[in-house]
């Protein structure tokens, strides 16, 4: 099985910026590369959150290398303030996020979160509540497409809920993809992408409720940042990262100014300041070394004392 590769890694660090004394919160342990460059760039500590307990238990061996400075936690990153403060800390000087799916996850046939191989229909990242198996077969027509739609920004949404509908019960992704597939018809072979690749984009982020907890850890990163704390987020889609990009904007002071007809509104102060304009997005080299890497895009923010 390979590892994961850690995407935009040298950004990231510059993004957050460790110092000697810092301590850091890695909302997305995975398999610790983020954690590792930060610890290996300063005498710093690391906090470590995963909701996978895959994870968790391959960070032991690490968290023993690096005695004391790295402490592990079992748990949503939208939880991050509480867990962190269960260690005795409240605030943090950086928190780094890198969203979405695992390499470990993807590569895993028993996750169920890859049509490349046979798996079960699973995609759970904690291993816990409903499957992905358990929505196609049971969630409506409608419901199913519209999720599909939105979530996988699929436009032949409706014709692969229906066709989910007609081939149910289905357990497997190697099934999945296949009645996707059939589905999309014979242009599907004109696709730049597997097929199946928006419909199981759409059922993950559903199963794991990953937007959502985006918000919700956005907020949490908030509340734990010291000022002058940064925070740096990696995503891979669309959907992920417009959420960040507003949430920066809106916190930022850069989401338009309060209007002369309604001084009432007035915008709050700025929580941030924006480290980089824009998105950084992967060289031409590390895309060429890593295809994985090719739409990942990074946003940073500085926590202001406000």
């Amino acid at each position: 099985m390979s590892g994961h590769i850690p995407v935009l890694l040298a950004e990231v660090v510059r993004a957050i910026n460790p110092r000697d004394g810092g301590h850091y919160i890695d909302g997305t342990f995975g398999g610790g590369g983020y954690a590792r460059a930060l610890l290996e760039a300063a005498r710093c500590r690391v906090f470590g959150i995963d909701r996978d307990p895959d994870a968790i238990a391959r960070g032991a061996a690490m968290a023993k290398e690096f005695s004391g400075r790295l402490t592990l936690a079992l748990g949503r990153f939208s939880e991050m303030d509480v867990l962190f403060a269960q260690t005795g800390e409240t605030q943090s000087d950086g928190v780094m996020l890198d969203l979405g799916v695992s390499s470990f996850q993807l590569d895993d046939p028993a996750r169920g979160f890859s049509f490349r191989e046979a798996g079960p229909l699973d995609m759970r990242m904690s291993r816990q509540g409903p499957s992905a198996a358990d929505l196609v077969n049971t969630m409506d027509e409608r419901e199913l497409a519209g999720l599909i739609f939105r979530l996988g920004e699929e436009r032949n949404a409706r014709r692969i809920a229906r066709a989910i509908v007609a081939a149910r019960p289905i357990a497997t992704t190697a099934q999945l993809a296949d009645v996707i597939s059939r589905a999309q018809g014979p242009a599907a072979a004109r696709y730049a992408v597997h097929p199946a690749t928006r419909t199981f984009q759409a059922l993950r982020i559903h199963v794991n409720d990953e937007l959502g907890e985006l918000g919700r850890g956005l907020e949490a990163a908030a509340r734990v940042l010291k000022p002058r704390g940064r925070l740096a987020v990696v995503s891979f889609h669309s959907l992920e990262d417009r959420i960040v990009k507003r949430f920066l904007a809106e916190r930022s002071g850069k989401s338009g100014s309060a209007s002369r007809h309604a001084p009432e509104k007035r915008a709050a102060r700025p929580a941030f300041r924006l480290v980089a304009a824009r998105a950084i997005r992967p060289s031409a080299a590390e895309v060429a070394q890593n295809p994985r890497a090719r739409s990942a895009r990074l946003r940073a923010a500085e926590r202001l004392a406000a």
